[in-house]
C-alpha cells in the first residue's frame, strides 16, 4: 500500500477536519499497523506503545481470538437496533452481570464513554427525583453537554453555557499536601456542600477512582469508604465512572473493587471493546426500575459490538490478564520509583497495576510540561509511545496493552532512564 505520509495526513487534518483536531509529538509517525502491545508506523518502524490508545486496546492491537469473534460476527449479521431480538446483546449483559460488583446486574449499552456518562446521570436523576450533581476537581466524564458540565479541567470544558446544576470539590489528591490529608479535606469540602444545598437536591457524586486525564490521581485506601457513607446518609448515589480504568486494568476487572465498595451506578466502556466502539451503564434492579419510558441506542450493543466484547471478556479471563498486570504493575512502579530516586524532576509516582502515573515538577516546584514533551519525543525516537496527562500536561501517562512482557517493561524503564538523563531539573 502507498502511504502519504505524516506531512500529508497533517495538511489533509488542516483543510477538512476541524481545528480542535490535535495529535501528539512535533514529527509524529503515520501509524499504519498494530500486533498485540506493538504498533508499526509507514516506514516498518516497530515501537511499543505503552499508552493502549488511552487505555482502550488492553488485550492488545489486533488480537486474533478477538478479532475472529468479531469478524464471525460481521460476516453473519452486522446490525438490526435494539427494536429486534439479537443474542449477543443479552448474552454480554448476562456475562457482565457475573462480573459487576456486589448486586450490579442491569446493562444498558450505547456506543461512548461520553454517552455512557450521561445516561448515568440520568438514571440517577430519575431514581432520586433530584437535579444536581457533585463532581471532583481534575475530573473528564465526556463531551456532551452534561457530562462537559461534571467535567472540571478547564481545556475540556469547551461550551462556554455550561449547566449550573453540578457543583465541584477538591478531588483526593494535591501536590502540596501528603495524599491522607487532602482526601480527608475532600470529603470535608463534599459534606460542607451537601449541608449548603437545599435538601433532596442532589442527585449523585460522579467520579473516576483513579482520575486519568486528571493526572493518574488515586485516593487512599480509605477514601471511597467514607464517601459512600457519606452519601448514603443524604440518599445521594454514587456514580463511579469506570471509563479508563475498567477491565483488569489495575489488576481487579474494575479498579473500584481495589477499595471493597459496591457504587450504585457504575459507567464502562473503552477497552471493553478492544477498539470497537461499545459503552454501558451498569446499577442494580431497584434502580434500574425507574427508567421506563421507552429509550434505546441505534448502535449500542449491536451484533458485532457485543460479539467482540464477550470476546473480550473471555480473553481477559483466559490468559488471566488481572494476575499479569498485578507483577507487571509492581515491576514498573518499582522501577519508576528507582528512577524517582535517581531523578528529582519526579515529584512523585502513583497509581496502580498498569495505570501509573509520574508528575514531573521542576526544582522551583512548577509543571514540567516541556520537559513531558522532550521525554515523550525522544521515547518516541526510541521505538516507545506514552501517554501525557495533568491539568499542566506534566504527567507521563503508563497505560500500555495488559499483554506487555517483563521484557517490554525492562525496555521501557531503561530507555526512560536514558531520556531522564537528558532533562535539566531547573
Amino acid at each position: 500500500m502507498n502511504y502519504i505520509g505524516p506531512d500529508k495526513i497533517i495538511e489533509k487534518k488542516k483543510e477538512f477536519l476541524f481545528p480542535c483536531s490535535h495529535h501528539f509529538y512535533q514529527d509524529p509517525p503515520q501509524i499504519v499497523k498494530g500486533e498485540m502491545q506493538y504498533l508499526y508506523d509507514a516506514e516498518n518502524k516497530k515501537y511499543l506503545d505503552f499508552f493502549a490508545g488511552v487505555s482502550v486496546m488492553n488485550c492488545g492491537h489486533c488480537n486474533p481470538e478477538i478479532l475472529k469473534a468479531a469478524i464471525h460476527q460481521m460476516n453473519t449479521l452486522q446490525h438490526t437496533t435494539t427494536i429486534y431480538l439479537t443474542q449477543p446483546i443479552v448474552d454480554l449483559a448476562e456475562k457482565l452481570s457475573l462480573l459487576l460488583p456486589g448486586d450490579m446486574k442491569r446493562s444498558f449499552f450505547c456506543c461512548t464513554g461520553s454517552e455512557a456518562n450521561e445516561g448515568a446521570l440520568l438514571l440517577a436523576r430519575l431514581y432520586t427525583g433530584r437535579d444536581e450533581f457533585i463532581a471532583l476537581n481534575n475530573s473528564l466524564h465526556g463531551r456532551t453537554y452534561l457530562t462537559m458540565s461534571t467535567t472540571q479541567i478547564p481545556m475540556w470544558r469547551i461550551d462556554p453555557n455550561l449547566s449550573d446544576c453540578v457543583t465541584f470539590a477538591p478531588t483526593f489528591y494535591s501536590s502540596e499536601h501528603p495524599l491522607e490529608e487532602a482526601a480527608q479535606e475532600s470529603l470535608d469540602a463534599i459534606e460542607n456542600i451537601i449541608k449548603s444545598k437545599e435538601p433532596n437536591k442532589i442527585a449523585a457524586l460522579i467520579t473516576e477512582p483513579i482520575q486519568g486525564n486528571g493526572g493518574i490521581i488515586t485516593p487512599p485506601k480509605w477514601y471511597f469508604k467514607k464517601l459512600k457513607k457519606l452519601l448514603e446518609h443524604h440518599g445521594i448515589l454514587l456514580i463511579i465512572d469506570e471509563i479508563q480504568t475498567g477491565f483488569a486494568r489495575t489488576g481487579k476487572m474494575f479498579a473500584i473493587e481495589n477499595y471493597d465498595i459496591v457504587p450504585d451506578i457504575m459507567t464502562i466502556a473503552k477497552a471493553l471493546g478492544n477498539g470497537m466502539p461499545i459503552s454501558a451503564f451498569c446499577t442494580n434492579d431497584e434502580i434500574a426500575a425507574s427508567f421506563t419510558k421507552p429509550s434505546a441506542s441505534t448502535l449500542g450493543g449491536n451484533p458485532v459490538s457485543s460479539s467482540t466484547a464477550l470476546a473480550v471478556l473471555d480473553y481477559i479471563e483466559k490468559h488471566d490478564l488481572c494476575e499479569n498486570v498485578k507483577k507487571l504493575g509492581n515491576r514498573l512502579k518499582e522501577g519508576l520509583i528507582s528512577l524517582q530516586e535517581k531523578y528529582p524532576i519526579i515529584h512523585d509516582v502513583r497509581g496502580i497495576g498498569l495505570m501509573l502515573g509520574a508528575e514531573l515538577l521542576k526544582e522551583n516546584k512548577e509543571p514540567a510540561t516541556k520537559e513531558t514533551d522532550f521525554i515523550l519525543e525522544e521515547l518516541k525516537n526510541r521505538g516507545i509511545l506514552l501517554g501525557k496527562n495533568g491539568i499542566e500536561r506534566n504527567v507521563l501517562a503508563f497505560q500500555p496493552p495488559l499483554v506487555i512482557s517483563e521484557e517490554d517493561v525492562d525496555f521501557l524503564l531503561e530507555n526512560l532512564d536514558q531520556v531522564l538523563s537528558l532533562v535539566s531539573y531547573n
